[in-house]
């Protein structure tokens, strides 16, 4: 699955599907795609991404207390 970074466009290979769904981790580990040569996992904040299209990522893949009225 690719995201994308809102200040720069770059996209991002998520590595762990299931890591990026939990709304308890804040980060999540990633290689930019920047290139031709596969580059190292690095960590990126979830708030920092974007689908491709520019669409925000679901509450519900942010914020554990997604439920709750505020």
């Amino acid at each position: 699955m690719f995201l994308q970074l809102k200040d720069t466009g770059d996209l991002v290979k998520i590595v762990d599907v299931q890591e990026l769904l939990d709304p308890n981790n804040e980060t999540i580990h990633g290689q930019d795609q920047e290139g031709q040569e596969e580059q190292e996992t690095d960590i990126f904040k979830k708030d920092e991404l974007v689908f491709p299209s520019g669409e925000s990522l679901p509450r519900c893949w942010l914020d554990a207390n997604y439920r709750k009225a505020k």
